[in-house]
């Protein structure tokens, strides 16, 4: 948008936008301004200033931890959701709600950095929708949301492929001692690779997966080779957890952050497994007893750890599982890629879109 006059990006025709920057005749300024504008693939309506009509074809403004800024949504993606709203960063409201607060009406939550609490709701009485990018709503208070009127969404099924990528790619990384790998090439004070870094075979081994949901399945797929459904990837069900933690060599935890899978494993689950085997958790830190799985490492309970989600994040750097050769830390980077970080921004934006417009949201989650 430029002023004097006024312009608002609109889908209008090239022809219609031309004709009227001819009419207009608004000097070499805005001639280049529209020619730059139509190489884009965009096109310009020139609207008088004090229009009513300029009021009319103003964008919905959401509010959102400033893009590019830690903690928010990454600066690349920030034409996907100027195309439709316009952003309020969420550092700039707090100093000038009285200007902002009536105007928002859905809030972009990219990962903790705003914290969705009464006092906030209480500021946004407009607000439509809370806007969750990724799968865990652990972190947001959906009932209390809800009684403010405002829905809930967050991005399932985009992140499954990523995720289960995440999940191999630490099962592969701990058994073949990647990392060591990496830092005796990097590192090394000597030409001979150390008995200690001897690998364990996945070819062959039994992979223990607790969370059998969509990622759980694309992991099965993954670690089987096979695009066919549950019961051709080889996949058995357990009667029981303990069934899985004794027979498996490799123990992936996939499932949701809940008051019930809160601590699911824990001491009592380390003792049950295998010495040799390895304990993968790509759901949330919550879902362990972080304490208990130090103890079983340091006991030799358990082979190794793979890790892509702790409590807290990032984990302090003098925190003892970042001391140990046979652990993995990533920092929480399951779905950290360009194209599904991509995909759940657009889907953000179509879950904001349907509040907007009173339609049920495509992923509503509710209390």
């Amino acid at each position: 948008m430029i002023s004097s006059p006024r312009c608002e990006l609109i889908n209008e025709n090239y022809t219609a936008a031309a004709t009227a920057c001819d009419n207009n005749r608004k000097g070499f300024a805005l001639t280049n301004f529209f020619c730059m504008m139509f190489l884009f693939g965009l096109s310009l309506l020139i609207v008088p200033s004090g229009s009513n009509s300029l009021k009319a074809m103003e964008k919905p403004v959401v509010l959102a931890t400033t893009l590019g800024a830690p903690g928010g949504i990454y600066k690349c993606f920030e034409s996907c959701i100027e195309r439709h709203f316009t952003i309020v960063p969420y550092e700039r409201f707090v100093q000038r709600k009285e200007q902002f607060a009536a105007r928002i009406q859905a809030l972009f939550v990219w990962g903790t950095s705003i914290k969705v609490d009464r006092e906030l709701l209480q500021s946004l009485p407009n607000l439509k929708a809370v806007v969750n990018g990724g799968v865990g709503v652990d972190h947001l208070d959906i009932p209390l949301i809800n009684s403010f009127g405002v829905k809930v969404s967050n991005t399932p099924h985009v992140v499954d492929n990523a995720t289960a990528d995440i999940g191999m790619c630490l099962m592969l990384a701990s058994a073949r001692r990647i990392v060591e790998g990496h830092n005796f090439s990097k590192f090394r004070e000597s030409d001979e690779f150390p008995e200690t870094t001897l690998g364990t075979d996945v070819s062959g081994a039994t992979l223990g997966i607790i969370g059998m949901g969509r990622i759980g399945y694309k992991i099965a797929k993954r670690a089987q080779g096979s695009e066919n459904e549950e019961k051709s990837v080889g996949a058995t069900y357990c009667v029981s957890m303990d069934e899985l933690l004794q027979k498996s060599d490799f123990i992936m935890v996939v499932v949701n952050l809940s008051p019930q899978t809160h601590k699911l494993i824990g001491a009592k689950e380390f003792a049950m497994m295998k010495p040799n085997s390895t304990f993968i958790n790509i759901s949330r830190g919550l879902v362990v007893d972080q304490d208990a799985l130090v103890e079983a490492l340091q006991k030799k309970m358990i082979r190794a750890a793979a890790l892509d989600v702790t409590y807290p994040e990032p984990l302090p750097r003098d925190h003892s599982l970042l001391s140990m050769p046979n652990v993995i830390v990533l920092p929480h980077v399951g779905t950290h890629t360009m194209e599904t970080s991509q995909l759940m921004v657009k889907r953000m934006v179509t879950n904001a879109l349907a509040a907007l417009t009173g339609d049920q949201l495509p992923d509503e989650v509710k209390a």
